[in-house]
């Protein structure tokens, strides 16, 4: 059966600088949902294992198989006669005017019903401003950048917990681990690629250490498509702390590993923000050479209660990326479509306003979700406010559960393993 309902057809507003909304019939029975990603560049790898977790989290959403999880397996959105979702995946190719490029052809051409993405910080603030100015709901997924959800924005969702809260999270790891392991750490260095993803979570981290009382030695800045980090690393040696704090994308995250390795660098730990550390390529290319490095996370297969879908959706997964696993940033990406299907059918309309309305009544209990968070329900800045990180460590060439301890599977490896050299 076709399905009668309304799609947009977005008109600039040569006069404002805006959009206009102007609604038309339907040519088929499928939603257009825009998925921005990066798909070619140096984060190629990483949008390869975020496009597989979309396209697995639509067909879960199509498809007629029931997991305990928000509108799956009802043959496509009940409240809209099943009208299946329809992913148009671009590429922002990991740049900033890539990005809005993109999402305005999403608006304007592919006519979306709304928008996900785009990973990078930096490629989500200019997408999801467009996506702003022309009233299409933007769910971010996976983009952690405290300050995208303090912009004011009315159209802008993130499901992931921010920069701020994974800051505080592993201030709060180090706590415990004085108070229930009797492990000290005194002075911290603190790395980060020079991007609003890393500026944002450097400083957060710099705020909460130095409220908790830990010395910052160092907070070196670099940018994430540098060859050489040999400078950094020296001033790292240098600075002699006990726990590196890292973040970092996948190329740079090796860069590090390596020039630390080749110098020599006396580390108690690396604590690094998921990211380029949590990426399959990362342990792949490392394997038992990233023993001992503790990453936050917010998704593990290796936790105390978790889903029950959780191993048959890797299952999947696995099928479908070469049996790559399920992990943090493709878990949160299914995540991500999940939630906007669930408004898509609460709301019964493809209208951008009442998908967005639906969005801010969002609440979805932890236990639906793959992701060891209390809930999913947005805070009137867009943040989901039930979010909340976890710490893995990486023992025998594996990410293990290890903080918090009620939900650990392993206990903690301290201090980390010297270089093999």
């Amino acid at each position: 059966m076709r399905l009668d309902r309304w799609l947009l057809v977005l008109a600039l507003a040569v006069s404002l600088g805006t959009f206009r909304v102007v609604p038309v019939e339907a040519a088929d029975d499928t939603i257009p949902v825009g998925v921005i990603l990066p798909l070619t560049g140096a984060l190629a790898q990483t949008g390869a294992s975020l496009r597989a977790g979309a396209e697995l989290a639509a067909d879960l959403v199509n498809g007629h198989v029931s997991y305990p999880l928000p509108a799956v397996g009802k043959n496509g959105i009940p409240s809209l006669h099943h009208a299946r979702i329809r992913l148009v995946i671009v590429d922002s190719q990991g740049k900033n005017d890539q990005s809005a490029s993109v999402a305005q052809q999403l608006i304007t051409q592919d006519h979306v019903v709304a928008i996900l993405g785009a990973y990078a910080s930096s490629n989500t603030a200019t997408a999801s401003q467009v996506a702003e100015r022309a009233g299409i709901p933007f769910v971010c997924e996976d983009s952690t950048a405290e300050n995208l959800t303090t912009r004011g924005y009315k159209w802008f969702f993130r499901p992931t917990p921010h920069d701020g809260t994974f800051a505080q999270n592993l201030v709060d790891f180090m706590a415990d681990l004085k108070k229930r392991k009797h492990i000290e750490i005194k002075k911290i260095a603190i790395a980060h690629e020079d991007g609003l993803f890393g500026t944002g979570s450097a400083d957060a981290e710099n705020a909460d250490a130095k409220r908790a009382g830990y010395d910052v030695v160092a907070n070196i800045a670099y940018s994430a498509n540098t060859t050489d980090v040999s400078a950094e690393v020296q001033k790292i040696k240098v600075a002699a702390p006990d726990v590196l704090m890292i973040t970092s994308y996948l190329p740079d995250s090796l860069l590090f590993m390596r020039t630390l390795k080749d110098q020599n660098v006396p580390l108690k730990a690396i604590i690094a923000q998921d990211a380029g550390f949590i990426d399959p390529t990362f342990l792949k290319t490392l394997g038992t050479g990233a023993d001992g490095v503790f990453t936050r996370e917010v998704f593990s297969l290796n936790i105390k209660n978790r889903n029950q879908a959780v191993p048959l959706i890797d299952q999947l997964y696995r099928a479908r990326f070469g049996g790559k696993p399920l992990d943090g940033n493709s878990a949160r990406e299914i995540m991500g479509v999940l939630v906007l299907a669930d408004a898509l059918d609460r709301s019964g309309s493809t209208a951008p306003d009442a998908i967005r309305v639906a969005l801010t009544k969002t609440n979805i209990p932890g236990d639906r979700t793959l992701m060891p968070w209390k809930n999913i329900h947005f805070g009137s800045d867009g943040q989901n406010t039930g979010g909340t990180g976890i710490v893995e460590q990486v023992q025998g060439g594996a990410y293990q559960t290890v903080w918090p301890f009620d939900v650990a599977v392993k206990p903690v490896i301290w201090p980390m393993p010297a270089w093999k050299r």
